[in-house]
C-alpha cells in the first residue's frame, strides 16, 4: 500500500484490506481519453492525508507524468474518502503515498514502444496552450466578449486537436462512468470541457447535475 512518512506506529487501513483497496482503485479508474487513445501507461503516486473519520484530505500528485493520468489518479484516491479505518492515535498530519497503476489496452496497444509513448506525453504538454486558446475563446463567447473574427482560427485549432464528434461522444461516455460512481464533480469537469470547446451536447447534463 501506501507508504507513510514520519510515523512508525499504528497506521490507517482501507476497509477490507489491501486487496480490497487495489480492487477498488482498479474498478473505479476511467481511463482518460487522451492517454487511452495514445496508449500511455504508467504509475502515478498520489499523496494524501486522512482525518479521524477516514476522509481524504489534501490529496495531490506526488509523482506523475504531467498529463491526464495524474488527474484520474487524484480523482480515484478522492473516491476512497470515508473508506479507511483510522487508529485513535494516528497523526493526521502524516502523508500517505499510494501508487496508481494505469495499464493500456494490450489488445490495441501491445506494440506501442516507449519512445512513442514519450512522444505522446510530450505532445500532450505542448498542446495545452492550444487547448487553452480554444476554451478561453468559447468561455468569452458565452460571455459576449469574444472577438468573433477569430472563430475560423479557433475552428481550425479544434480540428488540429481532434475536438470532434467522436471525442465528444467518448467524453460523454467517460463522464457517464464517473456519474455512475456518484462522482458528480468528475463528470461535471468533463461536461464543462465539452461545453467550453463550443459544443452544446453536454449542456443538459450540466443543467441537471452541475448547477448550484
Amino acid at each position: 500500500m501506501a507508504a507513510t512518512a514520519g510515523y512508525a506506529f499504528a497506521q490507517p487501513a482501507f476497509k477490507g484490506g489491501q486487496s480490497a483497496l487495489l480492487d477498488f482503485l482498479r474498478t473505479k479508474i476511467v481511463y482518460p481519453e487522451y492517454s487511452r487513445q495514445n496508449c500511455i501507461a504508467g504509475t502515478i503516486d498520489v499523496a494524501f492525508k486522512l482525518d479521524k473519520d477516514g476522509k481524504v484530505i489534501e490529496a495531490k500528485v506526488a509523482q506523475g507524468l504531467g498529463i491526464d493520468l495524474d488527474d484520474e489518479a487524484l480523482r480515484v484516491i478522492k473516491l476512497t474518502s470515508g473508506k479507511w479505518t483510522v487508529p485513535a492515535d494516528y497523526v493526521s498530519t502524516t502523508s500517505i503515498i499510494q501508487p496508481i497503476r494505469f495499464d493500456a489496452d494490450q489488445t490495441r496497444c501491445g506494440t506501442t514502444k516507449a519512445i512513442d509513448m514519450q512522444a505522446a506525453i510530450n505532445d500532450y504538454k505542448n498542446r495545452q496552450e492550444l487547448e487553452n486558446a480554444v476554451t478561453n475563446f468559447y468561455i468569452n463567447k458565452y460571455k459576449g466578449t469574444a472577438d468573433l473574427s477569430k472563430e475560423p482560427t479557433i475552428i481550425a485549432l479544434k480540428k488540429q486537436l481532434g475536438f470532434d464528434d467522436e471525442l465528444i461522444s467518448d467524453m460523454l461516455k467517460q463522464a457517464n462512468e464517473k456519474l455512475k460512481q456518484h462522482d458528480n464533480e468528475g463528470a461535471c469537469t468533463d461536461w464543462t470541457f465539452i461545453h467550453n470547446i463550443g459544443s452544446d451536447k453536454a449542456d443538459s447534463y450540466i443543467a441537471k447535475y452541475c448547477t448550484q
